[in-house]
């Protein structure tokens, strides 16, 4: 399921999900395309202002309460909304130049520290914050029991791609049309075993 709009007006009215899996903006203006200069190609882009700051505390109890355990990309960008976990993912991007050699994920996880080496150069992207399928996969390891996942800035898609090649329900709320009809596109593909 994929909704068109914002997901603090959506998300209240959908009950609760098994799993937030979500990349927030993180208000450092990755909107603009800045990531163009590191390898990172995004076809047609044009700056839309998503990026200008983080979620409310506000926003971030509501995605909370909505779900009973949650992964939410950049933790580190809102350490001051979050409960304190141990449970923390790195993902080691090698990117270089001025951009972060790796992501810290924040899980409601009582686990230790989990790592996942992907290069994120060259990557095909549709979003300009766009994760590698591969990622996303990942953290739904750490989930194995979750069948209903929630994104609320779905961005391209990448969560419902990676949920739908696992057998499990995603919903997707992107406030975009642009990138809606992407995830939309995204969520047709099919994959077929080899």
């Amino acid at each position: 399921m994929i909704y068109h709009g914002d997901c603090r007006e959506i998300v209240p009215q959908l009950g609760k999900f098994d799993l937030l899996l979500t990349d927030p903006p993180y208000g450092i203006g990755e909107h603009g395309g800045k990531c163009r200069t590191r390898g990172i190609a995004v076809p047609n882009h044009v700056e839309m202002g998503w990026d200008n700051e983080t979620p409310s505390p506000e926003t971030f109890a509501m995605l909370l309460g909505a779900s009973e355990n949650q992964i939410v990309f950049g933790g580190n960008y809102f350490t001051d909304k979050l409960p304190v976990s141990r449970g923390w993912l790195y993902w080691r991007k090698l990117m270089g130049g001025d951009f972060a050699d790796g992501e810290l994920i924040w899980t409601s996880f009582d686990m230790v520290l989990r790592e996942i080496t992907k290069p994120n150069k060259g990557l095909r992207c549709q979003h300009p914050t766009q994760k590698p399928l591969e990622v996303i996969t990942w953290c739904l390891s750490f989930a194995p029991d979750a069948q209903t996942i929630l994104d609320p800035f779905a961005g391209s898609g990448t969560t419902g791609r990676a949920a739908k090649d696992l057998g499990r329900k995603c919903t997707l709320i992107e406030r975009e049309e642009k990138y809606c009809e992407i995830a939309a596109r995204r969520m047709c593909q099919e994959v077929f075993a080899l």
